[in-house]
């Protein structure tokens, strides 16, 4: 009767190293891309626009100024409008 401790007798543990691995696909072809939407496209269009670019200037201008001053019903009828639609 032979004994081979407690490893089988065909157990080679550099086996995997001696076999030649598989290429793995390299992801190189791979390029990133990006897509905007057309609601994107329309709101960086109105970000150019110079009558907005004026107002929110003067919006600034009163806010630095302490002369800004909220309009509490027309907002929350404004908000009341958006969340009725």
């Amino acid at each position: 009767m032979k004994i081979n401790g407690p490893n089988p007798t065909n157990f080679n543990p550099y086996k995997q190293s001696i076999q030649p691995k598989p290429e793995q696909k390299s992801d190189a072809y791979k390029k990133d891309q990006i897509e905007i939407s057309s609601k994107a496209k329309q709101l960086q269009e109105s970000a150019s626009d110079p009558k907005r670019a004026a107002f929110l200037e003067e919006l600034k201008k009163k806010v630095n100024a302490g002369e800004y001053k909220v309009d509490y019903d027309q907002t929350a009828q404004k908000l009341m409008n958006f969340w009725k639609k």
